[in-house]
């Protein structure tokens, strides 16, 4: 009703709350990093997403898997490789609680990996504008990506913080 008394003809407003849906991938990217933390290890967790589906997930593994390259990026492109059955991984979006480091940013570069979201930065090894700019690559590599960073932020750094903050 109006104030006058009169009901309100008005068309019905559209929802102003839209749901982002990098929110919604980076929520499942921070389930998988609490994996990571449940084996001990650095809470990041990475998924692959082609056509609006998961087809690769993983989380930091290098400690109980004795494999130095065995970051949540790494795992969930390996993943996403098996899933499509090829390296190449065009057309996808990666999106990963921390900010890539330089091998991580390597892979995504050499998968042909579409675009890349990030939650927290990395200010001491990032490769997304932390400590490197190689994401979105420059003009001197052979493939370009769209680079988001940020996407739950808050909510990203706040699970590496009270991680650090347990061990010591």
């Amino acid at each position: 009703m109006t104030a006058i008394g009169l009901p309100d003809m008005s068309p019905p407003r559209a929802p102003t709350d839209r749901i982002d849906p990098d929110e919604v991938f980076m929520a499942r990217a921070l389930e998988l990093a609490a994996h990571a933390e449940a084996e001990g290890e650095v809470p990041v967790g990475a998924l692959v997403i082609h056509a609006g589906e998961i087809v690769g997930e993983g989380w930091n593994r290098p400690i109980v898997s004795h494999d130095p390259t065995a970051h949540a990026e790494i795992q969930a492109l390996r993943d996403a490789g098996r899933h499509i059955g090829n390296y190449r991984l065009v057309d996808t979006t990666l999106y990963v609680t921390l900010e890539p480091c330089v091998m991580c940013a390597g892979a995504l570069i050499h998968a042909r990996v579409a675009r890349l979201v990030y939650g927290a930065s990395d200010p001491k090894g990032g490769a997304a504008g932390g400590v490197f700019d190689l994401l979105p690559p420059d003009g001197r590599f052979n493939h370009r990506m769209e680079c988001r960073g940020g996407v739950l932020a808050q909510e990203c750094s706040a699970q590496l913080r009270v991680f650090f903050s347990r061990r010591r």
